[in-house]
């Protein structure tokens, strides 16, 4: 997201990821693909959020899914963590930037801070980074490489699109802060002036943009016909015998 450089680091080097940057596995869009029509047909409705985009995610390239209360790491596999996020745009395969929600930050709870709207922005904004830079920290500590996953969907999900990027720290110095006319707190990056964050006072959410890369791998999906319901009961041999009632009211 931001232009500057991450240093680099002769351990982490040693140790490749079990694949390169948005170059996923071979088969990887056909299993998505895959997963993302059985949704369509039994669910009958295109709806995929949070904790199944994990899990679809996780199938997909032959990792282990286990949600994670910080988020950074709801997928593993060998020495890569990624956490996984959707976001809605009318057509994803054009879509140029988002706003991916990345917890909650909480000044008050982390360091005591009192008075948020009197507070000095550059300082509420400093303590807001490092409340998310020391999450990335205690990640890193277990593994090695660590990246968010994105998926962008249309509201029908026939277009996706699939990107990672490194899960990074962002030291405070880089950039300044300034409250909105919402009364929302929005940091900017002092090399380009670009906006880069927001963090709401209520509910403490931190909002990350992030621009979406050029290698971007972009699907169309067609939809398929819904699976009828009495169809799959019929065939899965359904009988009375399989309820067993515990408790009966009246």
């Amino acid at each position: 997201m931001t232009n500057s450089k991450s240093p680099r680091l002769r351990t982490v080097e040693k140790v490749k990821p079990p694949f390169q940057l948005n170059k996923f596995p071979r088969d990887f869009h056909l299993l998505l693909a895959k997963e993302i029509v059985y949704l369509l047909a039994t669910k009958g409705k295109a709806v995929l959020e949070g904790a199944e985009w994990e899990e679809i995610f996780a199938n997909c390239i032959g990792a282990t899914w286990k949600p994670s209360n910080i988020g950074l790491d709801d997928v593993a596999l060998e020495n890569c963590a990624w956490g996984a996020k959707t976001v809605k745009a009318g057509n994803p395969h054009t879509q140029k930037k988002i706003r991916l929600i990345s917890g909650r930050n909480s000044p008050g709870y982390s360091f005591g801070t009192t008075k948020i709207s009197n507070a000095d922005p550059n300082k509420l904004g400093e303590e807001v980074l490092s409340i998310w830079n020391e999450r990335v920290s205690s990640i890193r500590q277990y593994y090695k490489h660590v990246r968010t996953v994105v998926l962008i969907k249309s509201n029908d999900l026939k277009k996706i699109a699939v990107f990672e990027f490194e899960t990074i720290r962002y030291e405070p110095e880089l950039y300044s802060w300034l409250w909105n006319k919402q009364g929302n707190l929005e940091g900017y990056s002092k090399q380009d002036k670009l906006h880069r964050f927001t963090w709401q006072p209520h509910g403490s959410q931190f909002t990350i943009l992030e621009d979406v890369p050029s290698d971007c791998l972009c699907l169309q999906i067609k939809s398929p016909p819904k699976i009828d319901k009495n169809i799959v009961i019929e065939n899965l041999g359904f009988d009375d015998k399989w309820v067993t009632i515990i408790k009966k009211n009246g």
